[in-house]
């Protein structure tokens, strides 16, 4: 018999404890609850729960400080974070990437749309689990075969996996599934998450193909970020890749007739602080970046006014993509805490195509 996944939930509310624990309860969750930030990290040494549901306000610690305190973690990164809030979703959403959350849902919370970003983001978990196992396995058994040369470059700072903050010129990109909550309502959560892994396992492909790094999945969407290469910059590798998903999601929908999905994604390019962390994948050592600061927030506030299938672009991406691409410029738009409008422009595709 499987394992029954174990929840922590934490709200300084009974009532919101008390109707999550029967929501969850019902459906094959063991559950255990927290009622401020400093007694969930005090739960989750103790419980090593599978999963965190974690309210925003609370007394004593607030669920940012807590996601971030878990995800700078050795031994506590990897679970995934759930964070709940009744603010400003998009506000709430820049500050939970920057602290590291997996995905996020607003209040009140819609039984459906729970159930199926939970299953979405334990199934994720579970397979970052059983493929760190067997990278695991396969480290230890060849570890006594590798020249030591070799070995000193692969584990150099074992026990320092994650690198300073540093300021560095990026170019960054934000996708979301349009209309995630209305399909999480009338989809059940199974063929909703059957349906986000196959595209974002297209689209996951498609990132680290052009050289980018994922730094956040949520149920609905990620960022990635990109980086020079030595084939082109990295606002036009964003760019490319940004056209290459909306492409991939027009095939797919070829195959997905019956419930095909959307995308609307936001690109920004220039300076962010930026940090590193070394994960171990099928393809070896692989490092992933977290940027936040002005570019990162931009790019998401590009993608929260997109329209399904619009690829919106900040001034800076624009100006270094000179003219390369058919641009659309949607005018000045004010968005939230930035103090002037911002020029907006839509990607249309390649220069050359008519």
């Amino acid at each position: 018999m499987a394992e029954r996944s174990k929840i922590l939930i934490v709200d300084d509310e009974p009532f919101n404890v008390d109707l999550l624990e029967q929501e969850l309860e019902d459906h094959g969750y063991d559950t255990i609850s927290a009622r401020n930030g400093q007694e969930a990290l005090d739960k989750v040494a103790t419980e090593a729960p599978d999963l965190i549901l974690l309210d925003v306000m609370m007394p004593i610690m607030d669920g940012f400080t807590v996601c971030r305190i878990l995800k700078e973690g050795e031994a506590t990164r990897l679970i995934p974070i759930v964070i709940m809030t009744a603010l400003d979703a998009l506000d709430d959403r820049i500050k939970g990437i920057e602290a590291g959350a997996d995905d996020f849902l607003t209040k009140p919370v819609n039984d459906r749309e729970l159930l199926a970003r939970i299953q979405t983001t334990l199934r994720l978990k579970h397979t970052v689990d059983r493929k760190l196992g067997e990278m695991s396995r396969v480290r230890d058994h060849f570890a006594k075969f590798v020249p030591e040369a070799v070995k000193r470059l692969v584990t150099a700072n074992p026990d320092a996996p994650e690198l300073a903050k540093r300021e560095c010129d990026v170019t960054v990109l934000f996708l979301d599934i349009s209309g995630y909550v209305r399909l999480s309502e009338r989809l059940p959560a199974s063929v909703l998450n059957t349906l986000v892994e196959r595209y974002f396992s297209t689209f996951l492909d498609r990132i680290h193909d052009a050289g980018g790094d994922i730094n956040e999945t949520a149920g609905d969407g990620f960022m990635a970020i990109f980086q020079d290469t030595i084939s082109q910059p990295h606002a036009v590798t964003a760019v490319d890749s940004a056209l290459a998903l909306l492409a991939a999601t027009d095939a797919l929908n070829l195959e997905n007739h019956e419930h095909p999905l959307t995308v609307h994604m936001g690109i920004n390019s220039g300076t962010a602080l930026v940090g590193s962390t070394r994960f171990e994948g099928q393809r070896g050592a692989r490092w992933t970046f977290t940027a936040s600061g002005p570019v990162t927030n931009l790019a998401a506030r590009l993608a929260g006014i997109a329209a399904a299938g619009q690829i919106l672009a900040g001034p800076e991406t624009i100006r270094r993509l000179q003219d390369r691409y058919r641009l659309q410029r949607l005018g000045r738009e004010p968005l939230k805490n930035f103090a002037e409008a911002v020029d907006v422009h839509c990607i249309l595709g390649p220069a050359s195509q008519v």
